[in-house]
């Protein structure tokens, strides 16, 4: 690219300006919310959403306007208060999902119409539009969307199953109606690097136009080749990576963002690519988004993970003890993690922990610090000591409970032991109004959770109760995790406390929340189980 910037590169100037700059797309609050059980509240894809922003995220894809009134509304804060970021919304190939859209991002400073059709013969028969009729349904609607707006994003969804001849064609008319980004989404995680990058060469050389727009890969992870798809993209010519937070997203989920952002700045050596991500907010953004999702993150996670940084090897830690670069390739501190695994006492004040709290990726205001503060001195009162984990674990419960307080769990006791029935008293505030039960169970828990039945009844089914425990010793936190099913939607919980059974019924209240918020939301009004991916 050149300094001559036609008007359709103009909208992704980044890019336009250093041919090898690479775009980040984030669709978190999109793709991956449609995972099950991920569903957020609209304060907290609020908060994501600004953190996207303020850590250098190109585009967010807010959400799915169409899809309900919440969404709408999500997509249409988010769009009000963006800053940096290019804001876009989600459509079918319909006028009626395009118009529904613009309405929720017009707002933003940066607004950005994403819509997409199904183009694989898979598809082709479930929409019932032949090779022709398709053609002229791509045509119209992106036509429709540039009509509204300059900068229009256009995906032929499971395009890596689509006959290479036709998919050029397509490619074709979007550009030709106004489309400046055309994004080549591996829609079920089926193709492989080499493939992922021949089919991104393949367009660059054979649809005419394709020098003036920008080339996307959206990638899932269903074989686990998703960042390695998407890096293969970017050597080939594309220049925006559509990912997600964790790599959060529907069955095995998207390429991670941490991952292809990490890879580059690691290997500029021979993937002389840049982004415009501060990577020193990499793990802020990992935690909000495991805290909120309700999917924490696995422990060998690249990057994010708990052990991605651990070394318990001698020879390993022998290296490490010598020069850090034997056996890591980025410093913890790239991606905003402390070094050191200091321990907090019940002496610690303010000041300290708040410097403890930034040290792990947390910046918190000061209404904010004196709730962690309280909960801080409780833990350490009952806990020899507050180890990095046990503070993460209370920031992620602090997150969750912040805007997720119908019910809320004022007091539990349970008798257990070998003698039967175990027993539960419970005291629950319910839309600030205070109810209690007496239960019974098979064990301490399941009492508990009787309780919590009892004075909120419902028809959740309990589809995951784990437990696993913070740090180590008998005085450790344990985190439990619950996750509740309804007519094939799910709803997380997760919390922790150093006692199991009260850490059980918080999880259970927070999963509980979540359907509560859910429901006094409203249902989504359309079917979009065709969602792009």
């Amino acid at each position: 690219m050149t300094d001559n910037i036609t008007p359709a590169q103009a909208v992704a100037a980044p890019a336009a300006r250093d041919p090898n700059r690479v775009l980040i797309f984030d669709t978190t609050l999109r793709d991956g919310e449609q995972s099950p059980g991920a569903t957020m509240t609209h304060e907290e894809k609020l908060e994501i959403a600004a953190l996207l922003d303020e850590m250098g995220v190109d585009i967010i894809e807010a959400g799915f306007p169409i899809a309900s009134e919440g969404d709408f509304r999500a997509v249409s804060e988010i769009a009000r208060r963006s800053k940096n970021a290019v804001i876009c919304g989600l459509a079918r190939a319909s006028f009626g999902d395009i118009d529904r859209a613009w309405e929720a991002v017009k707002q933003a400073p940066r607004p950005r119409i994403h819509t997409f059709i199904g183009t694989s013969p898979l598809h082709r028969d479930i929409t019932a539009l032949n090779m022709d009729e398709m053609a002229q349904r791509i045509h119209e609607t992106v036509t429709h969307a540039r009509n509204l707006c300059d900068n229009v994003q256009w995906s032929p969804m499971d395009a890596t199953r689509t006959e290479r001849d036709y998919l050029c064609r397509v490619v074709e008319i979007a550009i030709k109606a106004g489309a400046s980004t055309i994004n080549i989404p591996d829609t079920v995680g089926y193709t492989a690097p080499r493939e992922s990058a021949e089919i991104i060469e393949m367009l660059l050389e054979r649809v005419p136009g394709a020098d003036q727009v920008i080339f996307a890969t959206h990638c899932h992870n269903d074989l686990g080749m998703a960042t390695a798809n998407a890096l293969a993209a970017v050597e080939a010519g594309a220049r925006q990576i559509e990912c997600t937070i964790n790599g959060l997203g529907e069955r095995a989920g998207n390429t991670a963002l941490e991952e292809v952002v990490m890879a580059l700045k690691v290997r500029h050596d021979i993937m002389p690519f840049t982004t415009g991500i501060d990577t020193r907010r990499i793990m802020q953004a990992s935690r909000l988004v495991a805290a909120v999702s309700g999917f924490p993150v696995q422990f060998n996670k690249a990057i994010v993970g708990k052990n991605a940084f651990a070394h318990e090897s001698g020879i390993h830690q022998d290296g490490m003890l010598k020069n850090a670069e034997t056996f890591e390739i980025m410093r913890p501190e790239d991606i905003g993690l402390a070094s050191t695994n200091l321990v907090m006492g019940k002496h610690s004040g303010r000041a300290a922990l708040r410097a403890k709290l930034r040290d792990l990726g947390y910046e918190v205001a000061d209404n904010q610090l004196g709730d962690i503060f309280v909960r801080f001195k409780a833990l350490a009162d009952r806990k020899k000591e507050v180890y990095d984990d046990d503070l993460i674990a209370l920031m992620q419960e602090s997150t969750t409970a912040a805007h997720n307080e119908i019910v809320q769990l004022k007091s539990l006791k349970v008798v257990c032991g070998t003698t039967a029935p175990q027993t539960a008293d419970m005291t629950l505030d319910i839309d600030g109004k205070s109810a209690e039960t007496h239960a019974t169970g098979d064990g301490p828990v399941d009492a508990t959770f009787n309780a919590i039945k009892a004075l909120v009844p419902h028809e959740l089914r309990l589809q995951l109760y784990q437990v696993h425990a913070v740090t180590e010793g008998t005085d450790a936190q344990a985190t439990v995790s619950v996750r509740l099913e309804k007519d094939g939607r799910i709803f997380t919980g997760q919390s922790a406390d150093t006692d199991t059974v009260v850490a059980s019924a918080k999880a259970y209240v927070t999963a509980l929340n979540r359907y509560l918020g859910y429901e006094r939301a409203g249902r989504p009004g359309v079917d979009i189980t065709s969602a792009a991916s």
